[in-house]
């Protein structure tokens, strides 16, 4: 994707400095680059899961509720996120939830996926844990 592109996952703004700067700095070894809040990284996910980066989801699920490999469905075009609420999540939280509906066509269909996600903060660094609904 075009870092100068407006991001996908609907912030308002750019990928570069929005979630590109997550999907490229988590490899960095020296100093890598994590979202800093709950929301952060849960526009990052869904950026990641409409730009086909299993990988990038994989690093930041919790080691705990990982699966061991993650298939993306291709036929799947993920279009839009609403962040519906949060509670916690920010910098200094250890824990967060985060409620959210992704919209998404397949097969030229229009669904979405309404989901209240538990996310966690460990060593400075956000994981999603699992959903609740």
């Amino acid at each position: 994707m075009d870092k100068d592109a407006r991001c996908l996952c609907n912030s308002g703004e750019i990928y570069g400095s929005c979630c590109g700067r997550f999907h490229v700095g988590y490899r960095e070894l020296e100093a890598p680059v994590w979202p800093g809040t709950a929301v952060e990284l849960m526009r990052s996910r869904f950026s990641a899961f409409a730009m086909m980066l299993p990988d990038y989801l994989l690093a930041t699920w919790h080691p705990t509720t990982r699966p061991t490999e993650l298939e993306l469905d291709e036929a799947i075009v993920w279009r839009n996120l609403e962040i519906i609420r949060t509670e916690s999540g920010g910098p200094f939280d250890q824990s967060g939830i985060v409620e959210f509906e992704a919209h998404y066509r397949i097969l030229g269909q229009r669904e979405s996926q309404h989901e209240v996600s538990n996310f966690v903060r460990e060593d400075g660094r956000w994981y999603y844990l699992d959903a609740v609904e």
